[in-house]
């Protein structure tokens, strides 16, 4: 499956529009006085396909973008390829992009065994795997591989967060994991297990992973439950997210719920898992809340809704995903027009690398986005958060992560 946003002004129309005083311009494959070309793999379809609205988002920011005159008078071309999130499949559609479509940058290839699939590769061509969708830390090493930066927040830093939380609300708690059997559910059990420290072996009374391809987690949710457990954190996707909210109901067994943020969509999990269900489910949270009151009258949510009723209009305003979708467009943009007329990979992941406080319509107030060459870490600011059973609910500060991984 193929999807393209291409401007439809022409390359002449561009030039002579140009200021004709202008430091000489750089370009690599994949831009031009014209156009500059992205590549994406999503899952459009399969088992991970929730987060197909996330590209679809992302496509209609770029058309909103390219209706505006595009970056620095060039179109966006992003070239979206469907790969199921199936890592094979990633392999050859992001060859494809690169070797087939000449892409400038890949942006945004969503999930970290996708992404894993093809880290090396890109490293090895030199060509931008920018904003990765994972939080896995793989992704955020740029002494190793200095052409991937992630975006999400760190699986590992999020899940310390959580195991600190559980020491200070519920210090004799029996905690049972469940996680996804790749790098994303490794890096939560990692983590939690260092937030919770030297008391994590006595504390995790079980742990049950599952592979994604697996129809239900009914049976690992037995299992923990079985050991006696009364805290449950789930390190999982969407469906087994929304799965074990679900059958956590339907058999009257209640522990303090911990998703991961990936789990966190009202629209796409905590809805069709039951919103009685997902009553008291905890989590933590970075973005604004499109239909909260509060940010009514913010001009950054404003921005957002007018943009989704404009350009996305079939789309849930109230998705976390779409929310996701807008930032991580916002944040692209505002790296290509940073590079000005040096469209070069190198000048790409030096923009990347050197951002300061980067506002973002819908990040919560007092977070924003700093990067340095040795720090690719994009967000490491958190709230925590309790679902009432119809929004989320913010609670204490911001929380930033200092410390390197």
């Amino acid at each position: 499956m193929r999807k393209r946003i291409v401007g439809l002004a022409a390359a002449a129309a561009i030039a002579l529009s140009a200021p004709t005083a202008h430091a000489q311009k750089k370009y690599d494959t994949g831009a031009s006085d014209a156009a500059i070309k992205v590549g994406q793999t999503a899952p459009l379809s399969g088992p991970a396909s929730a987060y197909s609205s996330i590209a679809k988002t992302q496509a209609a920011y770029m058309r909103m973008i390219n209706e505006q005159g595009g970056i620095n008078g060039r179109k966006i071309d992003l070239i979206q390829y469907d790969d199921a999130y199936s890592p094979p499949k990633t392999v050859e559609q992001v060859r494809k992009l690169v070797e087939g479509d000449e892409v400038l940058l890949t942006f945004q290839i969503i999930g970290t065994a996708p992404n894993a699939a093809v880290l090396k590769y890109l490293n090895g061509k030199k060509v931008p795997q920018l904003f990765a969708a994972t939080g896995a830390a793989r992704f955020t090493d740029p002494k190793n591989f200095p052409w991937t930066m992630g975006f999400n927040p760190s699986y590992f830093v999020e899940s310390r967060i959580y195991g600190q939380f559980i020491l200070a609300k519920h210090p004799n708690a029996k905690v049972g994991v469940l996680y996804q059997n790749d790098d994303l559910g490794k890096d939560y059990l990692a983590g939690i297990k260092a937030g919770l420290g030297d008391k994590a072996a006595k504390m995790i009374v079980a742990e049950a992973s599952y592979e994604l391809s697996e129809p239900t987690i009914d049976s690992q949710i037995l299992k923990i439950r079985d050991s006696g457990a009364d805290l449950l954190f789930s390190a999982a996707t969407p469906k087994q997210a929304a799965q074990a909210i679900k059958k956590l109901y339907e058999i009257g067994w209640h522990p303090v719920h911990i998703i991961d943020i990936n789990a966190g969509s009202i629209g796409a999990v905590l809805k069709p898992a039951g919103l009685e269900a997902s009553k008291g489910v905890i989590s933590v949270g970075y973005v604004k809340e499109p239909d909260d009151p509060q940010w009514a009258n913010d001009p950054g949510n404003r921005r957002y809704l007018d943009f989704m009723a404009k350009y996305y209009p079939e789309g849930d305003r109230n998705s976390s995903f779409n929310v996701y979708g807008y930032i991580t467009a916002q944040l692209l943009v505002h790296v290509l027009k940073q590079c000005g007329d040096n469209l070069t990979r190198d000048n790409v992941m030096y923009q990347a690398s050197h951002m300061t406080k980067v506002p973002l319509d819908m990040l919560l107030p007092g977070i924003s986005v700093t990067t340095t060459p040795t720090d690719y870490r994009v967000n490491k600011q958190f709230q925590m958060a309790t679902f009432d059973g119809q929004k989320w609910e913010r609670f204490g500060d911001i929380i930033t992560d200092a410390a390197k991984e």
